[in-house]
């Protein structure tokens, strides 16, 4: 193969590269903590789309509780995330591995 050829290959990759990485940042992903208390929607960008709290849960005497009940259903919600548009990557890289800036 030759220079030229590489050079195709490389851009084509590329290009599906933006295109997954396009469609990844579409998808939602969903956690949970405290048993559903506390609900999480991700983007695939790794933004927080929406954050559900039941009533419930909600004791002016037990803020901290509340607080780790949120970090934990962020920080699953991202982990979920991250690895949707990692499987997503990898299909196109044929799981090469390739750590893509911004993406991860």
């Amino acid at each position: 193969m030759n220079i030229q050829q590489m050079m195709k290959q490389a851009q084509k990759m590329q290009k599906k590269m933006e295109e997954v990485q396009e469609e990844a940042s579409k998808e939602i992903v969903e956690a949970t903590s405290g048993g559903g208390m506390v609900t999480v929607q991700v983007s695939g960008k790794q933004e927080i789309v929406s954050i559900k709290i039941e009533k419930d849960v909600v004791d002016p005497e037990d803020v901290d509780m509340l607080q780790d009940l949120v970090l934990a259903a962020v920080n699953e919600g991202l982990k979920k995330s991250q690895e949707v548009v990692q499987e997503k990557m990898s299909a196109v890289t044929g799981g090469m591995g390739l750590n893509i800036p911004g993406l991860f």
